[in-house]
């Protein structure tokens, strides 16, 4: 018996020392529960956030520093940032900020593009300056001032003007309802919520409980029959979804119909997760490309923690399934911090490998930890 014992303290000891390898995704979920501590969930925050930038103070910017891509990354260093002690990454967010002179992109109506005003309006909140979303509230005046009402099917370049795309659920409605938390003016949060059911009510599935990509999925198939629905695209809706929801008043009267949106999305989702605790690039047909998938794993994540948080998901149902994705994301980090298996830019699902590692993939992931961090540390 002795010698069983010290077996299994031996074997848990080495599956301590491959947290954030590859090797530790054949390891038992339940044997990552050190994963869950504060310490562990800050230092592998710290490994990759540190990795991506020395990636950008070293070989600088895959992708233009106001892209949607990065835009999304920030999002997840914001969140790490504002975790006591860490303002290393908050001044990274404010030099790139002030280096852009706080404006966003060039295509000015395409939700793409000032993604980056979620972070500009956050960063606004916390230092109480009004200069870090100057040209944005400029441009949120046009868009609550345009008349939004062409239809949203995907052609004439639709993309620019409208919401036609479920990854902009993610892009633009957060960052003027972030705004509107950055400036009291409720007219930012109100054209957010009414153009966000528009996108709703022309790409939400209510008998899957999941969003087609864009009008042009609306009658695809996966390999299986099955409707395509990717896990990236409903990753960015459930994530923007929670963030949209975190800036409405209590006395908001679309409050309730989030909320439910929200829980019908994280029962499908749960119900979705692999036996690797991961998410496959495509939702329904999982085996057409049967390996983890950490950009919608992270987005899923987090989102469901967050619900935890917020006491809007159940305990027992929910935090099991968090703590599996969380397994499968640690894994995910190689030594160096640099977070693979993450999907490529793309519109649909595709392959992955455990080299392959993108922005957004990394601002998932920090995200994830942040919500993490406060959960552990409320229970």
């Amino acid at each position: 018996m002795q010698a069983t014992i010290k077996k299994y303290i031996r074997i848990s000891f080495i599956a301590l020392l491959l947290v954030g390898s590859n090797a530790f995704a054949g390891i038992n979920p339940s044997l990552s529960d050190s994963l869950l501590k504060q310490n562990s969930i800050l230092n592998i925050m710290h490994r990759v956030a540190d990795w991506q930038l020395n990636q950008w103070n070293t070989k600088g910017f895959n992708h233009p520093p106001v892209d949607w891509t990065n835009a999304a990354c920030y999002t997840g260093f914001y969140a790490l940032g504002a975790i006591k002690g860490n303002d290393k990454y908050l001044d990274a967010l404010v030099k790139i900020g002030t280096d852009l002179h706080w404006q966003t992109g060039r295509n000015r109506f395409m939700a793409d593009d000032y993604c980056i005003g979620q972070t500009y309006s956050l960063l606004s909140i916390k230092y109480q300056d009004k200069k870090m979303i100057g040209p944005f509230g400029l441009l949120a005046d046009s868009i609550v001032n345009k008349r939004h009402d062409e239809p949203l099917d995907w052609k004439n370049n639709i993309a620019s003007r409208e919401w036609a795309w479920c990854d902009a659920l993610f892009m633009g409605p957060t960052a003027l309802c972030y705004l509107s938390k950055a400036t009291n003016n409720p007219a930012y949060i109100n054209i957010a919520t009414k153009l966000w059911w528009k996108t709703t009510t022309y790409l939400y599935d209510p008998t899957e409980h999941l969003y087609f990509r864009d009008g042009s999925y609306l009658n695809r198939k996966e390999k299986n029959g099955q409707k395509v629905f990717w896990s990236r695209g409903n990753g960015w809706v459930l994530a923007g979804l929670v963030r949209v929801m975190e800036s409405l008043p209590a006395n908001n009267p679309d409050k309730k119909k989030f909320e439910e949106l929200y829980q019908d999305m994280a029962a499908k989702i749960a119900s979705l997760q692999q036996p690797d605790g991961s998410w496959h690039a495509s939702l329904l047909d999982p085996t057409s490309f049967p390996v983890k998938e950490t950009s919608g794993t992270g987005f899923y994540c987090y989102a469901l923690t967050w619900g935890l948080n917020h006491k809007l998901l159940d305990k027992k149902t929910y935090w099991p399934i968090v703590k599996k994705a969380w397994a499968a994301l640690t894994s995910s980090v190689h030594p160096d911090g640099m977070l693979g298996n993450v999907q490529r830019i793309g519109d649909s699902p595709d392959m992955v490998t455990e080299n392959s590692t993108e922005v957004y993939g990394v601002g998932a992931f920090l995200l994830t930890g942040s919500e993490l961090y406060k959960y552990i540390g409320n229970h």
